[in-house]
């Protein structure tokens, strides 16, 4: 059976640009890819996707285009030209691997032909006060580091020997896995990925070309940042392999507990206590800020549990306009370890506000109503 035209195949004129023929042959191999059909109309699928591949093969690579403008199928003719060699795979490879990437989201990173990756990202614990969150301080850390090998420069090779080329790929790093009409790339399994191999490691460190050591790192922490935050330094994490980039260092706060205040976003809390006395008679009285004392005012009957709000005596946030609020919650304080003339007194006193009758506790006068009414 004779072959169809390369560019019928792919449904593209004889004059269309390289990167004409490859959106056209990309959305082929999606459309007729052996995962995206199934059951009856999968051999069919398979065939046409054969068809594409073996089409977008030859009109990618220039000097197969030419010989197939020039000679048609014959110019192309394994039997004649002695086939597609693996240095004619790079056009297919690269479309088939963008592909792959749309139909699975793989990324690949690559340096010199070699796998690259990424560096491990790094955290680092650091407890401040509530006063240093609130105004920012500069701080040093110390961290792990990675520098070149003092006793192999950086080659991890013992000092005498010498790094070799990798057999296996020769150097790149990965190798061509054929799997049916699948042409797929992998690691090398020799090198992983490294292009190389040492045959007598460094003793010093251990072939890696990098010593782990300390170094410290000034850090800004910005006024208003909250426990839970996390500072990124770009770059401060462990080194990348193959060249790739290195992570980044992950600076998490945490917040020492603090003796009077409890922090909630921008605000703050605390508790008040009182004498029973100030809070029958009322006066005013100082509170604690981050900024100083500041006065409220406690009106005659205050009772435990009020609360008095004042206003931008919190925190202002990192991304805040304004500081928050500071919230003081009374409680009067029962006195202990009265003497007896203290008990007579207050007896004497409690005696006396019976005889008052409810208008000196309403609250307690309401609980014994609600107290009848659910016993009745």
């Amino acid at each position: 059976m004779a072959k169809r035209d390369y560019y019928e195949t792919l449904g593209v004129p004889k004059n269309a640009s390289d990167e004409e023929i490859k959106k056209s042959y990309r959305k082929l191999a999606m459309k007729h890819h052996p995962d995206r059909n199934q059951g009856d109309a999968s051999k069919a699928a398979e065939e046409k996707f054969k068809e594409a591949k073996e089409a977008y093969e030859m009109l990618s690579d220039p000097q197969k285009k030419a010989a197939y403008d020039q000679y048609g199928h014959a110019g192309v003719d394994p039997n004649m030209r002695g086939g597609p060699g693996a240095e004619g795979m790079g056009g297919f490879a690269e479309a088939f691997g963008d592909i792959f990437g749309d139909m699975f989201g793989q990324q690949r990173g690559r340096a010199g032909g070699r796998q690259v990756y990424r560096g491990n990202d790094l955290s680092y614990a650091m407890e401040i006060t509530l006063e240093e969150a609130a105004r920012g301080k500069d701080a040093q850390i110390r961290i792990p580091s990675w520098d070149n090998c003092e006793v192999c420069h950086g080659s991890g090779a013992k000092p005498g020997t010498q790094v070799k080329t990798c057999t296996t790929c020769s150097g790149a790093g990965s190798v061509q896995m054929r799997q049916g009409f699948f042409s797929v790339q992998q690691t090398c399994p020799t090198c992983r990925g490294a292009g190389k191999i040492i045959p007598e490691p460094c003793a010093t460190c251990h072939g890696q070309g990098k010593v782990k050591k300390q170094k410290t790192l000034e850090v800004k922490i910005p006024s208003g940042i909250d426990g839970g935050m996390r500072i990124r330094s770009t770059g401060n994490g462990e080194p990348g392999t193959n060249g790739g980039p290195s992570g980044d260092l992950y600076i998490e706060i945490r917040l020492k507990k603090h003796d009077i205040f409890e922090r909630d976003g921008d605000d703050l809390h605390c508790s008040v206590p009182i004498s029973i006395a100030t809070a029958s008679l009322g006066g005013e009285i100082d509170v604690p800020t981050l900024a100083g004392k500041a006065a409220i005012d406690i009106p005659e009957g205050t009772q435990t549990g009020k609360q008095f709000r004042l206003r931008g005596k919190g925190i202002k946030g990192v991304r805040s306009s304004y500081p928050g609020d500071l919230y003081c919650h009374i409680g009067v304080e029962i006195p202990v370890k009265l003497t007896e003339h203290q008990r007579k007194l207050l007896r004497e006193f409690d005696e006396s506000l019976k005889k008052g009758g409810n208008k000196h506790s309403p609250t307690s006068d309401s609980w014994t109503d609600r107290l009848k009414s659910f016993f009745s």
